[in-house]
């Protein structure tokens, strides 16, 4: 038998993941209060399905998924509205629908974010003037008042941090990386 989504766990559900599928959302239908009812619609359909769902398998391709489809919907249904605005934008959006690999990239640069966002306050401002701003250690370390060695070990423990909290996007990571590079 599979195990159903509760309340609590959807709550969760519904807290990580709402901010990103608005703005995800957003990109295609370009109203922030269109994306947020398309987004409250899916975890609607989600909750009215929860007795359905495998809950062994991962919910963010059917999130993804559905906000897409709903994203189409609403450009179709909002076609007369725009209509010498939509060949132009539904070709674009089209377009990039097709590849699967942009929602990939921009759940990766979310999680990066929530990451980077979730570093201790020293170690956070540290990556982001090196990694960010593109300052050498002893800048940051002229700039914080502390030693280069101090700013060593804040990127040090700011690496090991995104290293294993990403680590599951590594082979994603690796074939952008290839695609920018190549």
């Amino acid at each position: 038998m599979k195990d159903s989504l509760d309340h609590t766990a959807f709550e969760a559900l519904f807290r990580e993941h709402f901010p990103f599928l608005v703005s995800f959302a957003r990109k295609y239908v370009q109203d922030e209060e269109a994306s947020k009812d398309i987004v409250h619609n899916v975890f609607l359909n989600l909750w009215q399905r929860r007795n359905e769902l495998d809950m062994n398998q991962s919910l963010k391709p059917y999130l993804f998924k559905s906000v897409h489809n709903r994203c189409l919907n609403y450009i179709r249904d909002h076609k007369k509205i725009v209509q010498h605005e939509l060949p132009q934008q539904e070709n674009e959006v089209m377009s990039y629908l097709e590849s699967d690999s942009h929602i990939q990239q921009s759940e990766l640069e979310f999680k990066i974010k929530q990451v980077i966002d979730g570093l201790p306050d020293r170690c956070r401002e540290v990556f982001v003037l090196n990694r960010f701003e593109e300052k050498k250690y002893a800048e940051i370390a002229d700039m914080l008042k502390i030693s280069v060695k101090a700013v060593e070990a804040q990127m040090s423990k700011a690496l090991k941090v995104l290293r294993i909290e990403l680590q599951e996007y590594l082979p994603f990571l690796l074939f952008f990386l290839t695609d920018i590079l190549g």
